[in-house]
C-alpha cells in the first residue's frame, strides 16, 4: 500500500516545486518506486520534474466521452481505458508520474470515472510512495486517495494571503471527508526570522509549521532554463531543507 504524500495551498506559493523537490529527496535516497501525481488541473508538476506530458486522465475521458463507440472491436470498455491509462503513465528510472489534467466537462462520467478510479487504485498500489500534487479545493484528493491521506503538507509563502488560503483549505478538510493522519504546514521563500503577526496566524490555524523553505535563486534559474528540479545541487538550501523534513517525516 502507498503512502500518500499530498500537497495544497494557493496557486503561485511554490507548492509544485516543494512537491517536486520532495519527488527528489526520495528517490535520492532510496525510497522508491515513487508516483507523482499531478492532481492540479493547472498541470505543472511536469515541468518542473523535466518531462513532456502529451496524455492525461482528463484527455482520456474527455475523448471517450466524445466518442464512447471508439472502442476497438471485441475489446471491453475498461480493458480499453485501462490500456490508455498505462499509456499516459510517464516512467522515469526514478519515478513514474501521472497527470489528472482537467475536471469533467457537461455530461454524465459515472460510467468511465468508475474505470479510472478502479484501475488508478489498483496501480497506486504497487508504489511504495505517491506524491500527489493537488489543487487549492482539494475535491481530486478526497477523490483520488479513497478518502486516505497519510501525510498532508499545507504550503504558503511568506504572506498572510497565503496562510488564510490555508486556513480555509484546512477548514475544508471536515466536509471532504478526508481522512489525514498528519499534517503540516510548509512556508516557502521565507526570511531566516518569522515575525510575530505570521506566527499568529499559524497558532490560529492550529497546525504546526514543519518545514521552512528558505529563498534559493536555483529555482528561479532552474524554471527559466526549463530543467527538471530533480538536477539540483544537493547543497541547494531548498534541497537541504525538504532533505531535513522527509528524514523527520518519512525515515523509512
Amino acid at each position: 500500500m502507498s503512502k500518500i504524500i499530498a500537497f495544497a495551498g494557493k496557486g503561485g506559493v511554490g507548492k509544485t516545486t516543494v512537491a517536486s523537490l520532495v519527488v527528489r529527496s526520495l528517490s535520492k535516497s532510496g525510497k522508491t518506486p515513487i508516483l507523482a501525481v499531478d492532481a492540479d488541473p493547472n498541470s505543472n508538476l511536469g515541468e518542473t520534474l523535466g518531462l513532456d506530458v502529451t496524455s492525461t486522465i482528463g484527455d482520456i475521458r474527455e475523448n471517450f466521452m466524445r466518442d464512447p463507440q471508439g472502442v476497438p472491436s471485441g475489446m471491453d470498455k475498461a480493458i480499453y481505458l485501462e490500456s490508455l491509462v498505462e499509456q499516459a503513465l510517464i516512467e522515469k528510472p526514478e519515478f513514474d508520474l501521472l497527470v489528472m489534467g482537467r475536471q469533467e466537462g457537461q455530461g454524465c462520467y459515472c460510467m468511465v470515472n468508475n474505470i479510472l478510479h478502479n484501475f488508478t487504485d489498483r496501480l497506486t498500489q504497487s508504489y511504495r510512495y505517491m506524491v500527489v500534487d493537488n489543487e487549492a479545493g482539494m475535491e481530486h484528493l478526497s477523490r483520488r486517495t479513497s478518502g486516505q491521506v497519510d501525510i498532508l503538507f499545507l504550503v504558503t509563502d511568506y504572506s498572510l494571503r497565503g496562510l488564510r488560503a490555508l486556513r480555509r483549505i484546512h477548514e475544508m478538510l471536515n466536509s471532504l471527508k478526508l481522512k489525514v493522519t498528519d499534517m503540516g504546514i510548509i512556508v516557502t521563500r521565507a526570511p531566516s526570522e518569522l515575525n510575530d503577526k505570521f506566527l499568529e496566524e499559524v497558532e490560529e490555524i492550529g497546525v504546526p509549521i514543519v518545514g521552512i523553505i528558505p529563498d534559493d535563486p536555483a529555482l528561479l534559474d532552474f524554471d527559466m532554463e526549463k530543467r527538471s528540479l530533480m538536477e539540483l545541487a544537493d547543497d541547494s538550501p531548498a534541497v537541504a531543507a525538504v532533505d531535513d523534513l522527509l528524514q523527520e517525516k518519512c525515515p523509512a
